[in-house]
């Protein structure tokens, strides 16, 4: 049975009346608490591998950057004090501020930095363009290293001050020397937060304690820069994925955070004493993603067959409902950004069904089974999937939905085998607005084959382009080069977008000081009473 959104809401009303929580947290002796619902648990602790949002939030807690963007998407020095550049641009000289030091009580030294970042360098799309510069990298003290360079690359502390998946992180050298392709099991940073690995079940709750040896900046807090002040002294992250169980705790005051209720519950916790919602600014990007090495869809003219018949509409509707949280986004860079130019976008996404199975006949398809992978305890993707499902059985394409949970999910993206041993046709997923601003952030428009993320879309023409915009320093010749790119990404087809939408979190009023990001951010947050 279907129930009704008037059903649902009725029923978690009721459920949050009467659900007493004590199981979900337990006292502490003395020292400020924050108690958080994450959008999934932490399935695992290395950001560097991974992009899931959970795990570079977890990053943020315990890891700490050399430079930071601030809100007005400037780049900041954070754990450097001084940098130098040479005249012709080949040499770059910084310098580790006084007194940063690891959770194990060691110095952070400039070893530390040159391991991290070319560890990071092995996995983020930005990371790759840098590693395709440097020359070598060298130590002149322990707090300082220097970086050589091929050519000039400006963007240099951009990309060491990169604000969402995957963060240039700094590690200790012992850690960030581990292969770059499989996950660390040490979460040892220098960050405002230590994790409690003693504490710690892979998806069940994760704790964070103060690490009293942080330094925080002198200056005001400005999204990922500035002073990051560890003003709670124990931050519980909770596995309540039972939305209704959730929402009760929330309305208890068990919970004090809720990062991604559903949008149908929002008006459960609306106007609830001591309750805010707020949005995350820049909002989420939704998409399909083509596996691009396995048929159907290592054919290009069967990938733009199935987004010329998408309709955004759809999906921002069964992800969000109202149109107060979304907007359309036919556009490879954030909506209302500098470098989103939507070229050949109109063109592409007609939502015309007729059309896309014209398209999709000629483009030879064969009956070959779609394995379309949902995680089920992520509703965002898992509602993107319900309509893509239904989309291919329309075109008349052999769909097979796989339902999972995050962590299957997880594993199984990244078996690069025809369906039939394990792999995957397609799936959805969300990237925030702060991840693809333009070429040399956006992870997804990298077609660099088998160093791609997940789908491994492999086009030399695109990833020309997107070397051009990085080369070009002019404003003109980069919105020139955007539009191309974005062109191009609509012939070849990466990814589909499938609308912009907001997601809502749930605050307690007792939390004062919040940094409202596109990140989810800890720090200068204070618990009254």
């Amino acid at each position: 049975m279907t129930l009704s959104r008037r059903q649902i809401l009725a029923g978690t009303a009721g459920a949050a009346a009467g659900l007493g929580l004590p199981h979900l947290v337990r006292a502490q002796p003395g020292g400020s608490v924050l108690r958080f619902i994450p959008s999934t648990p932490l399935p695992s602790l290395d950001p560097i591998v991974a992009t899931s949002y959970v795990i570079r939030n977890h990053g943020y807690l315990v890891y700490d950057t050399l430079f930071a963007t601030d809100e007005n998407f400037q780049i900041q020095p954070q754990m450097v004090s001084a940098w130098q550049t040479a005249p012709d641009g080949l040499r770059w000289t910084f310098h580790l501020r006084d007194g940063l030091t690891f959770h194990d009580g060691s110095p952070v030294e400039a070893k530390d930095c040159i391991a991290s970042i070319a560890r990071w360098s092995k996995r983020d799309a930005f990371g790759q363009t840098l590693a395709g510069f440097v020359e070598g990298y060298g130590q002149e003290d322990a707090r300082t290293f220097t970086i050589a360079l091929k050519k000039p690359f400006p963007l240099l502390p951009a990309a060491l001050g990169k604000l969402s998946s995957n963060v240039p992180f700094i590690m200790p050298e012992r850690v960030a020397l581990q292969d770059a392709s499989k996950p660390i099991a040490d979460a040892t940073g220098s960050g405002p937060w230590r994790f409690e690995a003693r504490e710690w079940i892979p998806g069940q709750n994760a704790i964070y304690t103060r690490h009293a040896g942080y330094r925080p900046r002198e200056e005001a807090p400005s999204w990922a820069a500035g002073g990051k002040v560890a003003k709670v002294d124990r931050i519980e992250w909770l596995a309540i994925t039972e939305a209704s169980a959730a929402v009760g705790a929330m309305i208890q005051g068990a919970v004090d955070w809720y990062e991604q209720p559903a949008i149908d519950l929002i008006p459960v916790l609306k106007g609830k004493p001591g309750i805010e919602i707020r949005n995350v600014p820049l909002g989420l990007i939704l998409l399909m993603r083509f596996n691009h090495t396995q048929p159907p869809f290592n054919n290009p003219e069967i990938r733009r067959a199935v987004m010329m018949a998408m309709k955004q509409d759809d999906y921002m509707q069964a992800v969000v409902g109202s149109p107060e949280y979304y907007r359309e986004a036919k556009t490879f860079f954030t909506p209302g950004s500098p470098m989103s130019t939507g070229a050949g976008g109109a063109a592409a996404m007609q939502a015309d069904l007729a059309k896309a199975k014209a398209m999709l006949a000629q483009a030879g398809y064969k009956g070959e089974r779609v394995v379309l992978l949902a995680p089920a305890d992520q509703p965002i993707a898992y509602n993107q999937s319900l309509v893509t499902q239904d989309l291919l059985k329309q075109l008349g394409m052999n769909v097979d939905l796989v339902s999972t949970d995050w962590g299957s999910f997880i594993a199984r993206r990244g078996n690069r085998g025809p369906v039939d041993a394990g792999g995957w046709s397609l799936f959805h997923t969300l990237w925030s607005g702060a991840d693809v601003l333009n070429p040399a952030l956006h992870p997804l428009i990298r077609a660099n084959g088998q160093a791609a993320w997940f789908g491994w879309p492999d086009d030399p023409t695109l990833e020309s382009l997107r070397s051009d915009w990085i080369a070009t320093g002019d404003e003109a010749q980069q919105k020139a080069l955007a539009a191309r790119i974005e062109e191009r990404a609509f012939a070849v087809v990466p990814y589909a977008p499938a609308g912009l939408v907001q997601q809502p979190m749930a605050v307690s009023a007792k939390l004062k000081g919040m940094v409202m990001a596109p990140v989810q951010f800890f720090w200068n947050i204070e618990k009254t009473a």
